[in-house]
C-alpha cells in the first residue's frame, strides 16, 4: 500500500488552507505513485538537496515539495508560489533563514533593482 505522509511542517501548512484547496491538493497525488514507480517524472520539478532527490508538484498558486521514500511519498512543504519562503526553499537557503538573508546587502540591492523595473 502506498502512503502519502505529511511531515509536521507540511501538515501545518496544509491545515492553514481552506478545505476546498486541501482536497484539490490531495487529489493531485492520484497519479504520483504510478509516475514515480515508472520514472515518468518529467512533469515534476526535480532537484537534489543534501543527497536526496526532491520533487515539486505545481497546483495553481501552490508548490508541493516531496520525495519518494520506502513507505510512500513524504511531503515536506506546501508553499505559495512567488513567496519568500518558496524562493528560499528552492534556493537551498532553508525557510528558517530569512533573518540571515536580511543581513546581506546583496539581498536588499536585488529587491531595490526589482522595484525599479
Amino acid at each position: 500500500m502506498f502512503q502519502i505522509i505529511f511531515n509536521p511542517t507540511s501538515a501545518a501548512e496544509l491545515a492553514k488552507l481552506p478545505k476546498e484547496k486541501q482536497l484539490l491538493l490531495m487529489g493531485r497525488f492520484d497519479d504520483v505513485p504510478k509516475d514515480l514507480a515508472t520514472d515518468n517524472t518529467a512533469k515534476y520539478g526535480r532537484f537534489a538537496r543534501e543527497g536526496r532527490h526532491l520533487y515539486r508538484l505545481r497546483e495553481g498558486d501552490y508548490r508541493i515539495y516531496f520525495e519518494r521514500a520506502a513507505e510512500g511519498i513524504v511531503v515536506h512543504h506546501i508553499l505559495s508560489k512567488n513567496t519568500l519562503k518558496d524562493f528560499l526553499f528552492r534556493s537551498k537557503l532553508g525557510v528558517g533563514e530569512e533573518t540571515e538573508l536580511e543581513k546581506r546587502p546583496e539581498f536588499w540591492q536585488m529587491i531595490g533593482e526589482a522595484g525599479k523595473k
